[in-house]
C-alpha cells in the first residue's frame, strides 16, 4: 500500500513537473521562438504558449526598446584632433526570429557595432562639425548603424551623442579662435557703420552744396555744439569761401544804402 501511494505521488509530480515546463505564460511585450527538435518552427505570443516537452524548447524575447550607454570612445577627427566621445543608443527587435537565429547576444553585438560605428562616422567630419551639428551627426550614426543591424532584426530609432571632451590645449585653442572671431566680427560692424555713416554725409553735402545758406547756419550749428563742450579754448578753421561770401554780402548791404 506505501508503494503504491509513494508511486502515485511520484507519478504525480512528475506530471506537474511535465506541466509546468510545456506551460509558459508570454507578457504583451515578450515573444517566444519555438524550436522544435532543434528547428525553427514558429514565433508565438503574447499569451499562453504550450509546448511539448523534451521536444520543443523556447528562446524568449523582450520587445521593448532598450538603452544602451556607448562607453567614452577616442576618435580623430579629419581635421587630426583627438577628442573622446559618448553616446547613447536606442533599439528594439522587430523580427524575434532573425534577432535569435541570425546574430548571437543581439545586444551586445549591438552595443559592439554602436562603438565602431561612432568612430567610423565621427572621423570624417572636422571638430567644428562635431559642435555644430550634433543633429546630423547623431541622424548619421543612426542610418548607418540600422542598415547594418536591420539583418538582425533590430530597430535603431534613435542615436543621442552625451559628449565631446576636448584636452586643455585644445579648449584654449577653441578659446582663442573664438575671441579673434569676435575681433573680427566686430571690426567689420564698425567698417559698415563708418561706410554707412559715409554715405549719409555725402548725400547731406549734396543737398547743402546747392544753398550756400544752408551751409552757413550748418557750420554755425557746429560751432555752438563745440562750444558746448567744456573746452575752454576753440580752434577751427574758417573757410575762405565763406569770408568771401560775407565780405561780398556786406559790401552790396552797403552799396544799397
Amino acid at each position: 500500500m506505501l508503494i503504491t501511494v509513494s508511486v502515485i505521488a511520484i507519478v504525480v509530480a512528475l506530471a506537474v513537473l511535465l506541466l509546468a515546463a510545456s506551460i509558459k505564460i508570454l507578457r504583451e511585450y515578450e515573444r517566444a521562438v519555438v524550436f522544435t527538435l532543434g528547428r525553427y518552427t514558429g514565433t508565438r505570443g503574447p499569451g499562453l504558449v504550450v509546448l511539448v516537452p523534451f521536444v520543443q524548447q523556447m528562446v524568449r524575447v523582450d520587445l521593448r526598446i532598450v538603452v544602451d550607454e556607448v562607453p567614452s570612445q577616442d576618435v580623430i577627427s579629419r581635421d587630426n584632433v583627438s577628442v573622446k566621445v559618448s553616446a547613447v543608443i536606442y533599439f528594439r527587435v522587430v523580427d524575434a526570429e532573425r534577432a535569435v537565429i541570425q546574430v548571437n547576444a543581439y545586444k551586445e553585438a549591438t552595443s559592439q557595432l554602436a562603438q565602431t560605428t561612432l568612430r567610423s562616422v565621427l572621423g570624417k567630419h572636422d571638430l567644428d562639425e562635431m559642435l555644430s551639428e550634433r543633429d546630423k551627426l547623431n541622424n548619421d550614426i543612426q542610418e548607418t548603424l540600422d542598415k547594418q543591424t536591420d539583418a538582425w532584426g533590430i530597430k535603431v530609432s534613435n542615436v543621442e551623442i552625451k559628449r565631446i571632451d576636448l584636452d586643455d590645449s585644445m579648449i584654449r585653442a577653441i578659446a582663442r579662435q573664438a575671441e579673434a572671431e569676435r575681433s573680427r566680427r566686430a571690426k567689420i560692424i564698425n567698417a559698415e557703420g563708418e561706410q554707412q555713416a559715409a554715405q549719409k554725409m555725402l548725400e547731406a553735402a549734396q543737398i547743402l552744396a546747392p544753398v550756400p545758406q544752408a551751409m552757413q547756419l550748418r557750420y554755425l550749428a557746429t560751432l555752438f555744439e563745440i562750444a558746448g563742450e567744456r573746452s575752454s579754448t576753440i580752434v577751427f578753421p574758417f573757410p575762405i569761401e565763406m569770408m568771401q561770401q560775407w565780405v561780398s554780402q556786406s559790401a552790396a548791404n552797403r552799396e544799397a544804402r
